[in-house]
């Protein structure tokens, strides 16, 4: 089922959010909304007064508005003291169908929770000619490195299947300690389950969907520089599949504990993390693709 189309044009980049209307016993929309969005109640009555609310039609909805169960509503999300992220996403590549990105660590990919405007996904729909474009795949906010958007809306499910499919290689390095708990090179296969109710993965019993080739590119004192070559793509596989391996990703903020004292400003400790490079072949022309990151891990030592 497709999803639905916004009668209402993205602003500054951002597409309007739908939402669906529940049953339930609201008087009307706005004691919903403040009850469905808490933490931004004050809000709802000034945006509904302001007529930023839309009907499935692209009209404003009027305030007061009565409830309607299963009506689709239409807005642009709001992020109160949204952190700028002072790292750039270079363009590696472009063309009629795709876009290739460098990108940073701290940028998150798409839209969501604490991040709108600082995302990759904003900042490329703000450029000219560029306002459909969308994500392939996904890369953690945490990790950096080759990213790959479609340009042309009508591409993008052929290219989408070929990450479903598992017919994209990919190549990620690591710096983490030294040594593993098992000789390398290495074939590590588990079951990752994410853990209910919150946001890691867990290493549990159970036949393997996760598979993960890893080797060593060099190695030093107490720290090795890795080469991650995942054959699937579980959430957050490469750093639950390192830290169960007793190596833990350098500066990795959910691995194998979650650090609760990270402000969302600190970004002296990027997670030693990089998506080296993605290759496939064309699903439209059939060409071979091949993109690397330009970007490079530093070594502890070289930490400021």
């Amino acid at each position: 089922m497709s999803a639905p189309v916004s009668p209402v044009p993205p602003r500054d980049g951002v597409a309007a959010s739908c939402l669906v209307l529940p049953a339930g016993p609201w008087p009307d929309l706005l004691a919903f909304l403040q009850a469905r969005f808490p933490h931004v109640a004050a809000s709802w009555a000034q945006r509904l007064a302001a007529g930023q609310l839309w009907d499935d039609g692209g009209q404003p909805l009027p305030s007061p508005a009565p409830y309607r169960a299963g009506q689709r509503i239409w807005y642009f999300r709001q992020v109160a003291g949204e952190v700028t992220v002072p790292f750039e996403a270079p363009i590696l590549f472009r063309d009629d169908r795709l876009l290739v990105v460098d990108k940073p660590h701290f940028l998150a990919c798409v839209p969501g929770g604490r991040h709108l405007q600082q995302t990759v996904l904003t900042r490329l729909r703000q450029q000219p000619g560029l306002a459909a474009v969308s994500p392939i795949h996904r890369l953690d906010r945490e990790t950096a490195g080759v990213l790959v958007f479609c340009v042309d809306p009508a591409c993008r499910g052929a290219y989408q299947r070929l990450f479903e499919q598992q017919q994209v290689s990919k190549e990620y390095e690591a710096i983490a300690p030294w040594p593993p708990a098992q000789p390398l090179p290495l074939d590590y296969a588990c079951r990752l389950q994410e853990r209910p109710g919150e946001f890691v993965m867990s290493v549990v019993p159970g036949e393997s969907n996760s598979h993960t080739r890893i080797s060593l590119i060099r190695q030093q004192g107490g720290w090795a520089h890795y080469r991650l070559q995942p054959s699937s793509g579980k959430k957050h596989q490469l750093r639950a599949h390192m830290a169960a391996l007793g190596v833990p990703i350098r500066h990795d903020p959910w691995y194998p504990v979650f650090r609760h004292d990270k402000a969302d400003d600190d970004f002296s400790q990027p997670l030693a993390l990089l998506a080296r490079s993605i290759a496939f072949t064309d699903p439209v022309d059939g060409r071979p693709r091949h993109f690397c990151s330009q970007r490079q891990l530093r070594w502890p030592e070289e930490q400021a």
